[in-house]
C-alpha cells in the first residue's frame, strides 16, 4: 500500500505562491501526547489514526512543511476543517525555531505529522470518514448487465410515477432514495435466481449474474435513479402553451418539439457538470453532505464491518448499522401516520393559535400556515424539517445554525413591514407567496393582457399594480442579495480553489501538462486514478449537442423568442455555477436562480411571457441540473465507481426518463379529459402549471421593470445587490481582525439563504432542526464520535426512507380513495387565521388601496 499513499513534499506544495506571513501565526507548545491531541482536535477514531501512523513515521519535516502550507491555504476559512488544527498549524509555520531545533518542539512536530499522514491517508473531515471507504477493490463488478436492468427499469418507473402524478392535487413524488432502497432485494433475488451465462467482449466477460450484488452496483443503480426522478422543467412550458385556458398553441403539442427542448435543456446541464469536475467533485474540500446519507445507506446494506462503540447510553453499542437502519425505519414508518394522517395536528403543531384562533397578531407571529411560526416547538413530524431538501443530521450545524438565524433576520423585517403598512402590506396576508390586486384578492393576470397573452396596457391600468405580501417582499430582497453576496464570498474565500481549478481545467487540454504535480493529490483521487477518465471533449460534445438541440427546437417553432435564450442561460450559469457549487458542496444547501434569471428574462423580453419562460428555463435549469449531475459525480468519486461507467449511466438515466417524461406528458395533454380544469378526473388539476402560468404572465407581460425598475413601487428592493456584495467583505475581515472560534463559523450567503426561506414557509420549518443539529454535530460527534460516525447518517437516510415509503402507501391507500379521519386532532389546525388568512387592515366596500386608477402605468 505504500505506493498508494506516498505523497513527496515538491509535489505537495505545487500551486502555492504565497509565503505565510509569521506574523499571523502565534506559537503555543501542546501539553497533550500527540495522538490524544489529533484524536481530540482532529475528530478521528482510533482506528483512522492507527492507520496514518505508518505514513507518519517516514514522512520528514522538510515534507511535512509544504502540506500544511498547503492545507492552511485551503481550509484556512473552511468552517468543516476543525479550527484547532488551523491554530497549531499556524504554530507550526510560523515558528522558524522548530525547523532550526526540531527536538525542542518534538510534541507539535509529531502531530503535525499525524495530521499530514492522516490527510493523506484518508479525509481530513470526520464525516466523511464515518460513511466512505478509504480503500478500493477494481475487482468488485459496477456496470453489469443486471445493475443496467435495474437502474433503467427505476428510471423508467420513476419518471412515469412523478410525471404522472405531478398535475395532481396533491402531488406524489417518488425520489431517489426509494428507489435506492428496493433495488437492494432486487440485487439480493437476481443474484439468486439468475445464471452465470454471459459473453466475453474486448477481453471483459459480462455474465448475468457474476457474483454478489456488490455496493456500486448499488450505487450506479442510486445514480441512474437520481438523474431520472425529477421531469423535465420544459413540460411547464409545453402546458402552458398548449392548453386553451393558456396560450392555445397547437403545436407545443407536438412531440419532437417537446423532446428537443427537453433533451436540451437536461444534457446542457450534464455537459456543464463535466466541465467544472476539478472545481466542484475532485477537492477534498468539497464534501457534499446529502452525498453522504446516499453512501450511509449504501454501507448498510453492504458494509460487513460491526465494531462495537460507546454510547450516550451508558453502555457499548453493538448493533449493526443494517439492523439500525431497519429498527429505526420500521420506527419511523410507523410513526409517520400519526402526523401525516391520524393526528396531523402533530405536524402542525401550532399550540398558541390554538388558544386564540381568530387573534389577528397572535397568528401573525406564531401561525404555521399562515404567519411567521415564531413558536418554541412548533412540530413533532420529521418531515417537515426536510421542507428543503435536508435535514439536521445531514448537513453541518453551522449551516443549519446560519440558516436560522438568516430566517430570524427576515422575520424581523418582515414584522417591520407589516406592522408599518409599507408598500400597503397590512393590507395583505403576512406570509404569502402570492401577488395580490388593489383589493386583496390574488392578482388576475387574465385582466392585464390581451387574447394572445400579451401585455395590454389599457386594461392594465384599469385593473390594478400587482402587490406583494410582507414576506414576499423580503424575500425579493434577500434574493438580490444573495446573488451578489455569493460572487464577493467565493472570492473571499474559495479564490485559490478556483484558481486551482482553472489551472487543472487548462491543463487537463494539454498533452504535456495532464498529470502534472498540482493535480488533487487526496486518497480519493489517488484511488480514482486507477480508472481511465472521462475525456474533457466528451462532455464537450455532450454540451455542443445539447446547445444544438435547443437552437433547433426554438427557432424551427413559432416560439417568439431568440436562440440566443440558449447561450445567455450558459453564461448565466458559468456565471454562478463554481459559487454555487462550492457552497453547496461545503453548506449541503443550494442557492437557485431562478429568481435572478426570470429578473432579467422578464426585463429582455418585457411583454413576451413565453421568451421569459425561455430565459427562466435555461438560466436556471441549466445551473441546477449541473449542480445535480455534479453531485452525482461526488457519489462517484467517493463510491470509487469507474468514471466512463458514471458517464454512461448518467447519459443512458436521462435519455430513458426524457423520453419516458414527455410520452406520459402526450397522454395527459391528449387522453385526460378537462385537464387542468376544476372537472379533470382524479383531482389533475394542475395547482404547479397554474401557479407556473400566473408567474409566466405576470413577470414576463407586466415585467420587472414596472414593479422593480425606475419609478417601479418596489425598486428600493435592488438595494439588495450592493448589500449583499458588501456583506461577505465585512464578515471577512471582521474574521481576519478579531480570530474568533465563532465568527470562522459565521457563513454569509448561509444566512441569505435562510431568509428566503420565508414566504411561505417560517421559523416553524427551520427552528426545530437545531437543538438536533446541535445535538448530533456538537454533543454526539465531540464525545460520542465512533457511534455518531456508525449511526447519524444511516439514522437521516431511514428517516427519509421511511418517510418517503409511508408517505407513498398512505397516499394510494387512503388519501387517494380521499378516506379521511374527522376529528379534533385533524381540524384543530385549520381553524381561524390558520384556515383564512387574516390582514392587519380591511378595505370597507368599494374601497381599494395604493395608487389611483391611471395613475400607474
Amino acid at each position: 500500500m505504500a505506493h498508494d499513499i506516498e505523497i513527496k513534499g515538491t509535489s505537495a506544495s505545487q500551486g502555492v505562491n504565497e509565503k505565510a506571513d509569521s506574523d499571523d501565526f502565534h506559537n503555543s507548545d501542546v501539553e497533550l501526547p500527540a495522538n490524544s491531541q489529533v484524536e481530540t482536535d482532529l475528530n478521528v477514531t482510533e482506528s483512522d489514526l492507527a492507520e496514518a501512523k505508518g505514513l507518519a513515521n517516514r514522512l520528514t519535516l522538510e515534507e511535512v512543511r509544504p502540506m500544511m502550507v498547503r492545507v492552511l491555504m485551503i481550509h484556512e476559512n473552511d468552517p468543516n476543517f476543525p479550527f484547532s488544527i488551523i491554530q497549531r498549524i499556524r504554530a507550526f509555520l510560523g515558528n522558524e525555531d522548530i525547523f532550526e531545533n526540531p527536538g525542542k518542539h518534538s510534541v507539535l512536530v509529531e502531530e503535525m505529522k499525524l495530521e499530514a499522514a492522516l490527510i493523506t491517508v484518508n479525509s481530513p473531515y470526520a464525516e466523511v470518514r464515518a460513511v466512505v471507504d478509504n480503500h478500493d477493490d477494481v475487482n468488485i463488478p459496477c456496470g453489469t448487465i443486471r445493475a443496467w436492468m435495474i437502474g433503467l427499469g427505476f428510471s423508467v418507473l420513476l419518471a412515469f410515477i412523478n410525471q404522472l402524478f405531478s398535475i395532481r392535487q396533491p402531488t406524489i413524488t417518488v425520489q431517489a432514495n426509494v428507489a435506492q432502497l428496493l433495488a437492494f432485494p432486487i440485487g439480493k433475488a437476481l443474484e439468486r435466481l439468475l445464471p452465470d451465462v454471459g459473453v466475453t467482449l474486448w477481453g471483459t466477460r459480462h455474465s448475468l449474474n457474476p457474483g454478489p450484488f456488490s455496493r456500486k452496483e448499488h450505487m450506479l443503480i442510486t445514480i441512474m435513479a437520481n438523474v431520472s426522478w425529477n421531469h423535465p422543467y420544459t413540460n411547464n412550458i409545453i402546458w402552458v402553451q398548449y392548453l386553451p385556458a393558456y396560450f392555445n398553441q397547437s403545436y407545443a403539442g407536438q412531440f419532437s418539439y417537446q423532446i428537443l427542448i427537453a433533451l436540451s435543456t437536461n444534457y446542457i446541464g450534464y455537459g456543464m457538470a463535466g466541465m467544472i469536475r476539478r472545481f466542484l467533485v475532485y477537492p477534498s474540500y468539497c464534501v457534499w453532505p446529502s452525498s453522504l446519507v446516499t453512501i450511509a445507506l449504501n454501507a448498510a446494506f453492504h458494509n460487513d464491518r460491526n465494531a462495537p462503540v460507546e454510547s450516550p447510553f451508558g453502555r457499548i453499542f453493538t448493533v449493526s448499522r443494517i439492523k439500525f437502519f431497519g429498527i429505526t425505519f420500521a420506527a419511523m414508518f410507523v410513526y409517520f401516520w400519526f402526523p401525516n394522517y391520524i393526528f396531523t395536528a402533530l405536524s402542525v403543531f401550532s399550540w398558541l393559535t390554538w388558544i386564540s384562533p381568530n387573534n389577528v397578531n397572535l397568528s401573525a407571529i406564531t401561525g404555521f400556515y399562515n404567519g411567521l411560526g415564531i413558536n418554541p416547538w412548533p412540530t413533532w413530524d420529521w418531515n417537515t424539517l426536510l421542507f428543503d431538501q435536508t435535514d439536521p443530521l445531514m448537513i453541518p450545524f453551522f449551516s443549519t445554525l446560519n440558516k436560522f438565524i438568516g430566517a430570524a433576520v427576515a422575520s424581523c423585517v418582515i414584522l417591520a413591514l407589516w406592522y408599518t403598512n409599507t408598500y400597503n402590506t397590512g393590507y395583505l396576508p403576512i406570509n404569502s407567496n402570492r401577488v395580490f390586486d388593489n383589493t386583496g384578492a390574488l392578482y388576475n393576470v387574465s385582466n392585464a393582457v390581451d387574447e394572445r397573452g400579451l401585455f395590454d396596457a389599457t386594461k392594465y391600468e384599469a385593473y390594478s399594480f400587482p402587490f406583494l405580501s410582507a414576506g414576499n417582499i423580503s424575500v425579493y430582497l434577500f434574493f438580490f442579495a444573495i446573488y451578489s453576496a455569493i460572487i464577493s464570498y467565493a472570492y473571499l474565500y474559495h479564490r485559490h480553489e478556483i484558481k486551482m481549478g482553472f489551472t487543472n481545467l487548462v491543463n487537463s487540454f494539454r498533452k504535456e501538462k495532464r498529470g502534472a504535480t498540482n493535480e488533487y493529490q487526496d486518497v480519493h483521487s489517488r484511488l480514482m486514478s486507477k480508472y481511465a477518465e472521462v475525456p474533457e471533449w466528451w462532455y464537450t460534445v455532450v454540451l455542443a449537442a445539447a446547445i444544438a438541440l435547443g437552437c433547433v427546437g426554438i427557432a424551427h417553432w413559432e416560439t417568439y423568442t431568440s436562440p440566443g435564450v440558449v447561450f445567455y442561460g450558459l453564461a448565466l450559469c458559468a456565471l454562478f455555477v463554481i459559487p454555487i457549487g462550492i457552497v453547496k458542496a461545503i453548506t449541503g444547501i443550494e442557492v437557485t436562480l431562478n429568481v435572478l434569471a426570470e429578473f432579467i428574462g422578464g426585463s429582455f423580453v418585457a411583454g413576451n411571457a413565453l421568451a421569459m419562460n425561455y430565459f427562466k428555463s435555461f438560466g436556471y435549469v441549466t445551473c441546477a441540473h449541473a449542480l445535480l449531475f455534479s453531485q452525482d459525480l461526488k457519489l462517484a468519486h467517493y463510491v470509487k465507481i469507474p468514471p466512463r461507467q458514471t458517464f454512461a449511466a448518467q447519459i443512458m438515466g436521462t435519455l430513458v426518463s426524457t423520453f419516458v417524461s414527455v410520452g406520459v406528458l402526450n397522454f395527459q395533454i391528449n387522453q385526460i379529459p378537462n385537464v387542468c380544469t376544476v372537472h379533470a378526473p382524479n383531482r389533475f388539476t394542475c395547482p404547479g402549471i397554474n401557479t407556473f402560468f400566473t408567474a409566466s404572465v405576470l413577470w414576463g407581460t407586466v415585467g420587472p421593470i414596472k414593479v422593480f425598475g425606475r419609478g417601479g413601487m418596489y425598486t428600493w428592493l435592488l438595494a439588495g445587490f450592493p448589500i449583499g456584495f458588501v456583506v461577505p467583505i465585512l464578515v471577512y475581515y471582521m474574521n481576519k481582525r478579531f480570530k474568533k472560534i465563532w465568527m470562522r463559523q459565521i457563513h454569509p450567503v448561509a444566512i441569505f439563504y435562510g431568509s428566503l426561506s420565508l414566504a411561505p414557509y417560517n421559523l416553524s420549518y427551520i427552528w426545530p432542526a437545531v437543538p438536533i443539529a446541535w445535538f448530533s454535530w456538537i454533543f454526539l460527534k465531540q464525545r460520542y464520535l465512533g457511534f455518531w460516525s456508525k449511526y447519524n447518517f444511516v439514522l437521516s437516510a431511514s428517516f427519509s426512507s421511511a418517510i418517503a415509503v409511508s408517505a407513498i402507501i398512505i397516499f394510494f391507500s387512503l388519501q387517494w380513495t380521499e378516506i379521511g379521519l374527522d376529528w379534533w386532532g385533524n381540524s384543530v389546525t385549520s381553524q381561524g387565521c390558520e384556515a383564512s388568512a387574516c390582514t392587519l387592515h380591511e378595505l370597507s366596500e368599494g374601497e381599494y388601496f395604493g395608487p389611483r386608477i391611471g395613475e400607474f402605468h
